[in-house]
């Protein structure tokens, strides 16, 4: 799970700053129940964007599916909300229910934030793209990734950090839509994705 002081660090850089900034301002001027949000509210709720698409994958949510999805979302709070709605889990219900409209958006700010940590060391970039530095291991490769990397992965597609290096039981068509977002996100091209993205047990 993504910690505020990391969410905070994410969002010091300049461009990504802007690019939420705008993308939350086309989302409250359509959907202006959510004029109230916050700018941390809306990037997580923007993260959460990889797991509703693998959860409507087969086109419908279950109720177990609903539930790991809102306890995610209310991780992301910030405050406690006792008496009035979370704002991110009452977004959340929104979102699934207009998943369409936002789905791709969303996806090309995760990808923008994702490696804006690379940008003032393209080398650790390069060194995580080339796929002679793999082990072929996915438990040794995780040590040695860059931290934000595998907790980025984790979060997006996982239910528990922890599960990143657990095999997973998964359908095919939720499988592919694994695979989908990893390429809209430009995952696809790393060999740490590649390794996690075969951990999994088609069913």
């Amino acid at each position: 799970m993504l910690t505020d002081g990391e969410l905070t660090t994410l969002m010091e850089d300049q461009e990504v700053l802007d690019a939420i900034m705008t993308l939350k301002s086309q989302f409250i001027k359509s959907e202006s129940q959510f004029l109230e949000m916050t700018d941390d509210d809306f990037i997580s709720l923007v993260l959460l964007a990889p797991s509703v698409g693998v959860a409507l994958a087969n086109g419908t949510i279950s109720l177990f599916e609903e539930l790991t999805l809102n306890k995610k979302a209310r991780k992301l709070s910030r405050s406690s909300y006792f008496l009035r709605k979370d704002p991110i889990v009452h977004a959340l219900q929104f979102l699934v229910k207009n998943f369409s409209k936002w789905e791709n958006d969303f996806y090309k700010l995760i990808k923008l934030v994702l490696f804006s940590t690379f940008k003032d060391c393209p080398k650790f970039l390069e060194a995580v793209r080339n796929p002679e530095n793999t082990t072929h291991d996915l438990a040794k490769d995780v040590l040695n990734t860059p931290y934000v990397l595998v907790k980025i992965i984790s979060f997006l597609f996982t239910e528990e950090e922890e599960d990143l290096l657990n095999q997973r039981s998964i359908s095919k068509i939720e499988y592919n839509k694994i695979l989908e977002i990893g390429q809209k996100l430009d995952l696809d091209k790393l060999p740490i994705f590649q390794m996690f993205s075969k951990s999994f047990v088609i069913r």
